[in-house]
């Protein structure tokens, strides 16, 4: 099809698209691995350009296009997936999509921060704002002592000089030249008694108290960022991004059950077993299998399990099932686990608070066309609406898992 000067696509179309193309590596509005979606495709104003560089960016690189190396340059090198089972009709209905949204975000950006921060980390209290807080605390209470004492000078010394004579004054500053030392707690006993200082001391300690206290509390067993040293230096960044290895490949179980399972060690041995047989990492599979790459045979009686560390990990009392959201929902992974297939170390990327799971629960739309489970519930809604009876089994009831999980 032929391109105007803006590609006139289909916006519906085009979410579909950008959710299941797009959405691992870019953002509307927010850079990530890709740049944000949403200027840089609304300031490019050569849609056949943009066409080209999203269906096959290599090409464009290894033709010299000086957009394309400008593009491959900012970003260290690091090429863009290649997207040739597209047509350019996708293509102009993914751009219109991102055009449109990214209109709606900048007309209502409060709404539209919301819903670009799909896979966006729990709004916890800022650092910086309980710490400026603290600071104009502390500022305060020095300005207020530095003020009180300046007072209490003046004062002493309008009281001692106000109407004495010119010889009785210079008596009087020699008499206090040569007085005792001043007790040092004095100024200390005398803010004491002082009862505006006294309280507001007391009001900015219980201020700089709840603040640490509520930090504290909403962070209490929120371990986003955790990166743990594995036993295996194992890069997702090789095997999920260079390789394009599907997660699923080794986590078998994401799509059938409730955990997603960390993956034996005959799953390596698929590919190691010949594969960079030489490097230390792949030796330390080979050592917990008690296999020996010189004959190709296992010794049981080595074999030992590797000591992974577990990153995510939710409390005992929140009941989560991958296959729910794998499978039925068709979620991809990086909604959860963020961009994984560019970690060379992985590390728990999203909080994993109530919060933010209800947030993602809000903002995602249910596809229920095709689905067993809504049918089902499509079936009794027409069974009330005909009068007949409907039990607990008919809304599955019968589970095992509703009671043994």
């Amino acid at each position: 099809m032929g391109f105007t000067a803006r590609a006139q696509g289909d916006a519906a179309k085009g979410e579909a698209l950008y959710k299941a193309k797009c959405t691992s590596c870019h953002k509307l509005d927010v850079r990530m691995t890709g740049p944000a979606l949403g200027p840089t495709i609304t300031s490019e104003t050569d849609d056949k350009w943009l066409t080209k560089w999203i269906q096959n960016n290599q090409a464009l690189i290894a033709a010299k296009d000086p957009k394309a190396l400008k593009i491959y340059n900012e970003y260290n090198q690091a090429g863009m997936n290649v997207f040739t089972e597209l047509s350019d009709g996708d293509v102009a209905n993914i751009i219109t999509y991102v055009r449109d949204e990214y209109k709606k975000m900048q007309a209502a950006p409060a709404a539209g921060a919301g819903v670009a921060g799909a896979a966006a980390a729990d709004n916890s209290p800022s650092e910086s704002m309980i710490f400026g807080l603290l600071g104009v605390i502390v500022v305060a209470i020095i300005v207020i002592l530095v003020l009180s004492r300046a007072i209490g000078t003046l004062e002493r010394v309008l009281l001692k000089r106000k109407e004495l004579p010119a010889d009785e004054q210079e008596a009087l500053a020699a008499e206090e030249a040569d007085a005792a030392p001043v007790d040092r707690l004095a100024t200390v006993k005398k803010l004491a008694k002082n009862k505006k200082l006294v309280f507001f001391f007391i009001l900015a300690g219980t201020i700089a108290f709840a603040s640490w206290s509520w930090v504290g509390m909403w962070n209490t067993n929120v371990h986003q960022g955790y990166q743990p040293v594995q036993p295996i230096k194992y890069s997702h960044e090789l095997h999920a991004g260079v390789m394009k290895i599907n997660c699923q490949y080794c986590h078998s179980s994401a799509y059938k059950g409730k955990n997603a399972t960390i993956p034996s060690l005959n799953v390596c041995m698929n590919c190691h077993k010949v594969v960079k047989t030489e490097s230390p990492e792949i030796h330390k599979i080979y050592d917990a299998l008690g296999y020996d790459p010189g004959t190709q045979k296992y010794d049981t009686t080595k074999a030992r399990p590797i000591q992974w560390v577990r990153i995510h990990n939710l409390p005992d009392f929140a009941y989560f099932n991958h296959s729910q959201h794998v499978k039925i929902a068709g979620i991809e992974c990086q909604k959860c686990h963020g961009p994984i297939q560019t970690m060379k170390e992985v590390y728990q990327y999203s909080p994993l608070t109530m919060k933010w799971c209800i947030q993602c629960h809000k903002r995602t739309e249910t596809g229920f066309k095709g689905n067993a489970y809504y049918d089902k519930m499509t079936e009794v809604h027409e069974a009330l609406k005909r009068g007949e009876k409907v039990t607990a089994a008919a809304l599955g009831g019968l589970e095992c898992g509703k009671c043994h999980y």
